[in-house]
């Protein structure tokens, strides 16, 4: 990484072989990953490139929002909702845990005011733990997981299991995760991370889900571009990328 300055405004210069391919599964935004089931939309999480990611994927209607926890590049773009509350002439449900909320209500004090300024996001605020809850018929199970020491929620939904943002799952979780046809799960880079499973950790976590196809998200620049992770994985693993789809 380099810093240089224009017109004396400080910019960031990365030289990374990520950085500069020109193949577009190599453009790692944040993680998110939107559920499309029984005619139901769910987000899960919102992070700063939330309002990009909805207008690249022509996302015109939410039905929730699930979040894995309070850190920002989870939940930076919730700001951006304001532009469904006017489409759609309502309040976007979110579903998180009470900490999460709480962090929310620092984080946008203005949409938790008692007097609200006109225009500003609607928040429906609606508080999850580790039971599982439906979305009208659609049924959510959490996945307790820890990112170090912070508790985070991963979600099964259907036959497809996510979760991000984890170095540590408790052995009692692993069953919620039984039977998935798809699995989801975080690493940022090859060798140990303090908060994120690295490669190695992740694809031990995918061999005892067992999966018939697992991806990687929450990609780094510490690994590889996409071609030759590809190489490194084992059949019926890879690496996520963005504007992927996958169908059960």
């Amino acid at each position: 990484m380099g810093t240089g300055t224009s017109q004396g405004v400080p910019i960031i210069a990365c030289d990374c072989e990520v950085c500069r391919s020109t193949d577009p599964r190599d453009k790692r935004l944040r993680s998110s990953v939107l559920f499309e089931t029984e005619g139901y939309r769910i987000l899960v999480d919102a992070g700063p490139d939330f309002r990009y990611q909805m207008l690249r994927a022509s996302v015109k209607h939410l039905d929730a929002i699930l979040l894995t926890h309070n850190h920002k590049d989870h939940t930076g773009g919730l700001d951006d909702l304001r532009a469904f509350n006017w489409i759609e002439g309502r309040a976007v449900p979110i579903y998180c845990e009470e900490y999460v909320r709480e962090s929310l209500k620092k984080e946008y004090a203005y949409v938790f005011a008692k007097y609200k300024y006109p225009g500003i996001p609607e928040f429906e605020m609606h508080n999850i733990d580790e039971k599982p809850f439906f979305i009208g018929p659609v049924k959510v199970t959490p996945i307790r997981a820890y990112h170090y020491k912070l508790p985070v929620l991963g979600f099964r939904i259907g036959d497809i299991s996510y979760v991000t943002d984890a170095n540590f799952i408790p052995e009692e979780e692993f069953e919620k995760l039984k039977g998935s046809k798809v699995f989801i799960i975080n690493t940022v880079k090859m060798g140990h991370h303090i908060s994120h499973f690295s490669l190695q950790e992740a694809l031990d976590v995918i061999e005892r889900v067992g999966a018939p196809q697992s991806y990687l998200t929450h990609l780094s620049h510490q690994l590889p571009k996409h071609i030759k992770l590809l190489s490194l994985l084992p059949e019926g693993v890879y690496p996520a990328y963005d504007g992927l789809s996958v169908e059960v």
